[in-house]
């Protein structure tokens, strides 16, 4: 089974968010270090959550001081976008570093309503459009045929070569993982969205419909968990305060900056939130490297998952960069 990563680039009290997009290209090093399999970047939009706003710029920086590791968007927010400009953005990637770029997309805004039209003006029915633009943009990336009538039939995205992104399917229900498999594509579920809410469901969905495509012989499903490992349990429940209360606050509609763990125990909560809260620690895989490993894996066990991507954040740098160090080493990772 590939252990992948999903850096969303998470801001935090006291770090201004452009030096949170260098500790991406620092964790990014080192992930390959540990050896892990892919380094996904996630897009969002006017946040003070996430910083990540363009991972297309972020993945050209860390294809330029990489060598091995694959990268990727998790994913294009496709509706913003002309999906013949994505297929050029993603086409000069692949010249960059050639034969490791996938190429992930989602429907979702990554925003609120008025950033998405922020972002683009003119798309009134953007999302309704979404399966026309995966068409086209496997089309333009990897060569597969356009619609004899499509009156873009004959453009050609450059620059050309002898590699192509792998292009993925994003998504948190049934309608990503009938679209993937309409199309033969890797599917990968958010599970770290909702604990894992739907994700049994759309991954059999996804399995049962899956057509065989020139790019993908049979299906191939990941998930993404958020997950968190110190050098002990005290540790590592000190260090998931922050991801815990921002969590639990996300209810009232507010997306913060993560908070440092002293801060997050100084939040006053209701009973209902408290009582969200202890769900959310009891259903974290959160602990000891081993331990923390030895639950993803029968998560992965339990849906069938082909690969684990992994995705954290915690208020210290160099406490995350461990974290992914320790389960790199649980997993067996050739570093």
């Amino acid at each position: 089974m590939k252990i992948s990563v999903l850096d969303q680039s998470p801001m935090k009290t006291g770090i201004s968010p452009d030096a949170c997009i260098r500790e991406t290209l620092d964790l990014a090093r080192s992930c390959e270090a540990y050896g892990y399999h892919r380094y996904w970047l996630s897009e969002h939009h006017n946040s003070e959550a996430l910083a990540g706003s363009a991972p297309e710029v972020l993945m050209a920086a860390i294809a330029a001081t990489t060598s091995r590791i694959r990268i990727g968007s998790a994913g294009i927010m496709l509706p913003h976008y002309s999906a013949f400009k994505v297929a050029e953005q993603f086409r000069v990637l692949e010249a960059i570093a050639p034969g490791r770029i996938d190429l992930g997309v989602g429907r979702a805004p990554g925003s609120d309503g008025r950033t998405a039209m922020a972002l683009n003006p003119g798309a009134s029915h953007a999302a309704e459009n979404f399966p026309a633009q995966v068409r086209d943009l496997q089309a333009w990336t990897a060569g597969a045929e356009l619609p004899v009538d499509h009156p873009f039939r004959t453009l050609r995205a450059e620059p050309r070569g002898p590699f192509a992104p792998q292009m993925w399917i994003l998504g948190s229900s049934n309608y990503g993982a009938q679209l993937a498999a309409w199309f033969g594509l890797p599917y990968c579920f958010a599970y770290f969205f909702s604990d894992g809410e739907g994700a049994a469901e759309a991954l059999e969905t996804y399995r049962a419909q899956f057509r065989p495509s020139p790019l993908l012989d049979k299906p191939h499903c990941g998930i993404v968990v958020w997950a968190f490992a110190a050098d002990t349990q005290e540790q590592a429940d000190y260090w998931f305060r922050s991801r815990a209360i921002i969590q639990t606050l996300r209810a009232r509609g507010r997306f913060l900056p993560l908070p440092m763990p002293e801060e997050a125990e100084q939040v006053e909560l209701s009973e209902m939130e408290k009582l969200r809260l202890a769900q959310i620690k009891a259903r974290a895989f959160v602990g000891p490297g081993q331990e923390t490993a030895n639950r993803l894996r029968a998560l992965c066990a339990e849906l069938q998952a082909d690969e684990l991507v992994i995705t954290t954040g915690v208020t210290d740098h160099e406490v995350r960069r461990h974290s992914f160090k320790l389960l790199g080493e649980a997993f067996g990772l050739a570093a």
